[in-house]
């Protein structure tokens, strides 16, 4: 193969060339073929090749692609703002449209902070967030983000906004059990508040259930209620990453909804595109929205291809197919299903500590020792392991962090396109089982030359 220019993830690795997807499957140059089990990046949503999208994007194109936001709107623009505000819950009903997560997330930050200084606020400037979170790649957004791996190479950098432990009950750091804990991890909010001022702080993000840096992550019951009166009671915004987990992802448009809570202004991207196009939103609430309307009349955020025509027609379409097929309405279904066959194979593969998740978005901690949830050491990069294997399989899974210091711990995730079958799953789970195959011969093997 002719030398490379293009900069991939690993720079010395071979990559397959894709071909062509249809339906929940990726076709390479090769002829081999795969199961989209992790959609891409928790993306694709739909699945691959949908017609009416293709169609979309057709139509679309022989009209205009790209408006600068400040010199037009969009007919589709429009539309998609106003679908979206129907779809999501309360009063979350002004869209700021970007082009990826990250932009998403630092959008929905700068609006939390203009909020207060519309009125008449200027020390709320800080966005606090946990530890074990992922909210984007870009400066502000990593900033945000409480994944250690991701930050340590920009640490001088980045801001210290994360500042409490994640609800993450398979390794609570009190070693307790929901309910009885009384949600001592949410409550640390409330003493972070203390110490840094609240006076200082204009909201407070978090990923409903938390994807990249900790395997779907979901909270126990009333973590989120919690979490929101603490807001509340400080005159703090809530925010939600929904970047991951919206448009459908775990059963209802926002995961925020499985827990009761309504956030202030939401982060959506990902299954926005479903990958047929870059688009994501940072989706305000009218009281968010008020004292801009009254004061400056603007958001000070914006990129070049903001709103345009040809994203928004996309994610319109995506929506509408959505809808009129029903498919969130199947998505609780699927996921139990699903869940359920995992739920097995931790009984069968001792490597396999903790299974959760909420929905479509299902992860597995893998452990070097169930009883004591001891980790693998972090040279033997398991999780880099079980995706290659997978992939050898036919089978693509996204590699998640784990571990309770964001460090020292291994997952994955399993997500799906939100329009598998329950025979598509039982091959997923399949393909799943002969890769752990694979991986406890390999251990099995490796202790027995250790002997």
């Amino acid at each position: 193969m002719e030398k490379s220019f293009l900069i991939k993830p690993v720079l010395d690795e071979t990559y397959p060339v894709i071909e062509y997807g249809k339906g929940i499957f990726l076709f390479d140059k090769e002829g081999k073929k795969y199961l989209d089990a992790a959609s891409g990046a928790v993306t694709a949503n739909i699945g691959h090749g949908v017609t009416e999208i293709i169609e979309a994007m057709q139509e679309q194109a022989k009209k205009v692609s790209f408006v600068y936001r400040s010199q037009f709107t969009s007919d589709v623009a429009e539309m998609l703002a106003k679908k979206i505000a129907e779809w999501t819950p309360g009063d979350l009903n002004w869209s700021f449209f970007v082009n990826s997560g990250s932009e998403a997330t630092e959008t929905a930050m700068k609006m939390a902070i203009q909020y207060w200084q519309e009125k008449g606020i200027k020390t709320k400037i800080k966005v606090l967030s946990r530890w074990v979170s992922y909210h984007g790649i870009t400066l502000g957004a990593l900033s945000l983000s409480g994944h250690t791996g991701r930050r340590a190479r920009f640490v001088p950098l980045l801001e210290d906004f994360p500042v409490i432990n994640p609800p993450y009950c398979y390794r609570c750091p009190y070693n307790l059990e929901a309910p009885s804990c009384g949600y001592l991890c949410a409550h640390e909010l409330e003493t972070a508040i203390k110490r840094i001022g609240a006076d200082q702080i204009a909201a407070f993000m978090a990923e409903p259930v938390i994807g990249a840096a900790g395997g779907a992550i979901a909270p126990p019951k009333d973590y989120f209620k919690t979490i929101k009166k603490i807001c509340e009671d400080h005159d703090i915004l809530f925010i939600a990453d929904e970047v991951m987990t919206g448009y459908g992802r775990t059963g209802t448009m926002l995961a925020s909804e499985h827990w009761g809570v309504i956030p202030d202004i939401v982060a959506l991207g990902k299954g926005m595109g479903a990958g047929y196009a870059p688009i994501a939103a940072a989706v305000a609430s009218e009281k968010v929205m008020e004292p801009i309307l009254s004061g400056s009349k603007s958001v000070m955020s914006g990129h070049t291809l903001s709103a345009n025509p040809q994203s928004c027609a996309v994610s319109l379409a995506v929506l509408e197919y959505l809808e009129k097929n029903k498919i969130i309405n199947k998505v609780e279904g699927r996921g139990n299903y699903l869940k359920y066959q995992l739920e097995k194979l931790q009984d069968q593969f001792s490597f396999i500590g903790d299974v959760r998740g909420k929905g479509l978005l299902l992860g597995i901690e893998f452990v070097e020792d169930q009883s004591t949830k001891f980790p693998f050491p972090r040279n033997a990069l398991i999780t880099q392991k079980m995706v290659a294997l997978a992939k050898e399989k036919g089978l693509l899974v996204y590699p998640a962090g784990a571990g309770i210091d964001g460090i020292n711990g291994d997952s994955i995730i399993i997500s799906p396109p939100l329009t598998i079958t329950e025979r598509e799953i039982d091959l997923l789970v399949h393909l799943l089982t002969e890769t752990f195959e694979v991986f406890s011969n390999q251990i099995n093997a490796g202790m027995a030359g250790d002997k």
